[in-house]
């Protein structure tokens, strides 16, 4: 099945790994035209390395960017505007999680996730609005997380700060639905990083295998399907998401968890 995008205009921000980087990896399969954003100039070039390696006939652009800098984001819109002449589907990515109970979490670490958390959004959105406006099948997708609905008191600042771009996403798919705008978002369990090939290299038993571990953790976490998502998982939502497939979703919030959500 096709999504549609061929010929489309895709951006993604925080795409030079993990989910970010799957997502423009399937974006460039389905035959769209893909810019890509990230902070890190040695990661970003690898990932673009990688993209042309294996797609020699796909139209790309990478940039090196932070998304929270509106100067950086609004320069990032021109240049996929001279390089592809408008935008299609805007997919936010960018935002990690912080660790940290009531406690333990600073005035300012509170407000440096609500400032992660929505503008990362909220600076893309702005800068890409007014081609989306231009676009027959205009979309905005947000990367966010389970915490939005089911906060971790380990997470705390992270769980309010996604719960405030739940409401933001929702907001925004009521507000651009006569500009012909979906909005939609993901809501992310746990899923293999970096981090996570990380701690296992550090395990304590050197016994278990990979899948073996992830299988253990999974478990005590109580994930019904039994393992943590792969990045592909979440990037074939998002695309569908984006995609002239879901032209009649706006407003939602698509479970991307394992089954690991405890609510209705």
């Amino acid at each position: 099945m096709s999504f549609n995008l061929t010929a489309r205009v895709a951006v993604v921000t925080g795409g030079s790994s993990g989910i970010g980087l799957e997502t423009v990896r399937l974006l460039l399969a389905e035959g769209a035209k893909v810019a890509w954003c990230g902070r890190n100039p040695a990661r970003l070039a690898e990932s673009e390395r990688l993209m042309r390696e294996a797609f020699p006939a796909g139209q790309m652009l990478s940039l090196c960017c932070d998304v929270l800098d509106r100067g950086q984001v609004e320069a990032f819109a021109a240049q996929v505007r001279e390089a592809f002449g408008g935008v299609d589907c805007l997919i936010n990515n960018a935002g990690q999680g912080r660790v940290s109970s009531f406690a333990e979490t600073a005035d300012e670490d509170w407000l440096a996730e609500a400032e992660l958390k929505l503008f990362s959004v909220i600076n893309p959105v702005r800068a890409f609005q007014p081609m989306l406006e231009a676009s027959d099948c205009a979309s905005i997708t947000n990367v966010n997380s389970l915490l939005a609905l089911q906060p971790e008191p380990h997470m705390i600042a992270t769980s309010a700060a996604r719960a405030g771009l739940l409401n933001l996403s929702h907001s925004l798919s009521h507000e651009f639905a006569a500009r012909g705008i979906r909005v939609n978002s993901i809501l992310l369990g746990m899923v293999e990083s970096g981090q996570w090939r990380r701690r296992f290299e550090d395990r304590s038993d050197k016994s278990m295998d990979w899948d073996s571990w992830i299988a253990a953790i999974a478990a005590k976490r109580g994930i019904p399907l039994g393992r943590l998502g792969k990045p592909e998982e979440p990037a074939r939502a998002l695309v569908f998401l984006a995609s002239p497939l879901a032209s009649f979703t706006t407003g939602a919030a698509l479970d991307v968890s394992g089954g690991f959500n405890r609510h209705l």
